[in-house]
């Protein structure tokens, strides 16, 4: 009979929970923020026609991948030195594309499974590193890269995610295609 007078009264786990939650907004509040509610990122999921196998070799392997940059464009518009692309094959190895306006580490290489990259822009700050995370996943003959990019400057997801197919996806598609 208790529980059907104060139906609508929270309960005592309620109320503590709930004296709880305010005092943990009230003292971030008051101090230095130190978890960014703001951060950007990207996540794309493109269909290429190619294995596995063969998509990771696009995107690892510098002869395959001079060849996406040649069918991008981007070095047309950019004036890049004369070499549009280093990759070394190991882990912990550099890597610069595009004429060395993109260059990073791999930070884990799975062959036909997964790339991670600490990925930056010439045009950033020095020391400024994004995470890209390219997981590979077959789907018939066609391989799916679900894409994750975290990490880079306030302000230019749009600007990324835009680049991410023009000069990424779309040329990649048109190699393997």
């Amino acid at each position: 009979m208790q529980r059907m007078k104060n139906a609508g009264a929270p309960t005592r786990r309620q109320m503590i929970g709930g004296t709880v939650l305010s005092f943990a907004v009230t003292a971030r509040a008051g101090g230095v923020e130190e978890i960014s509610q703001t951060a950007e990122a990207i996540h794309q999921e493109p269909l290429l026609p190619a294995s596995r196998k063969r998509v990771y070799e696009a995107l690892t392997e510098p002869a395959l991948f001079t060849r996406i940059v040649a069918l991008s464009g981007a070095l047309q518009s950019m004036k890049l030195s004369n070499k549009p692309v280093e990759i070394s094959p190991d882990p912990g190895g550099a890597f610069s594309l595009f004429g060395g306006y993109i260059t990073g580490r791999h930070i884990e290489l799975v062959p036909g499974e997964r790339i991670v990259q600490a990925w930056r822009a010439g045009s950033w700050d020095s020391g400024a590193y994004s995470i890209a995370r390219f997981e590979l996943r077959e789907e018939g003959a066609a391989t799916r890269i679900v894409f994750d990019h975290r990490g880079f400057p306030d302000g230019l997801a749009n600007h990324l995610a835009a680049g991410w197919h023009a000069n990424y996806w779309e040329p990649m598609r048109k190699l393997l295609a």
